[in-house]
């Protein structure tokens, strides 16, 4: 069974157009119409001669912009109208130099707030508690309540109040 690769066409009667695509010659290993070598070869050869050009360029420019940026760096060069100028800040808001220190220096006084004895107000003589303490003293004095006032009718169990009236009416829950 012969598939076009043998030793001539598969129809005989087969003349194509281009003589290059004719039978392949007996004893060959490979395709004759597929590639050139030449051409491949030299298209290597200026392909590395153009990767080692760019190189060399690049290296060229990166030498240049380097010496450059240190002679820029020896003398400033400023615009005359910017000479006399200040830098200026950017308006409010501004970014965080550096949030994460800014963050625990916040946490550390909040800290000390929390766990130190200090004056809110000197002048009125006014002070803050260590947290600790506050919480031991609401626990020792309890927590201020209402006096009950004995004309206010008792709760009825099953009333709950309205949420429209924040707490001052009450009505009866349906279950």
């Amino acid at each position: 069974m012969s598939h076009g690769h043998g030793a001539g066409p598969i129809d005989p009667a087969f003349d194509p157009a281009d003589p290059e695509y004719g039978a392949t010659p007996a004893g060959s290993t490979y395709e004759h119409t597929d590639a050139h070598t030449g051409t491949i070869v030299r298209f290597m050869f200026w392909l590395a001669v153009l990767a080692i050009l760019t190189h060399l360029g690049i290296g060229v420019l990166y030498r240049t912009l380097v010496a450059q940026a240190a002679k820029g760096a020896q003398a400033e060069l400023r615009s005359p109208l910017a000479a006399d100028a200040t830098p200026e800040l950017p308006p409010l808001p501004r970014l965080q130099a550096s949030p994460a220190n800014e963050i625990y220096d916040f946490r550390r006084q909040e800290a000390d707030l929390l766990n130190n004895y200090g004056w809110n107000n000197k002048a009125q003589g006014t002070v803050h508690i260590p947290i600790a303490d506050a919480m031991r003293l609401t626990v020792e004095r309890g927590l201020p309540a209402r006096a009950v006032d004995a004309t206010s009718p008792a709760e009825v169990p099953g009333m709950v109040p309205t949420d429209a009236s924040a707490g001052r009416v009450l009505e009866r829950r349906r279950q």
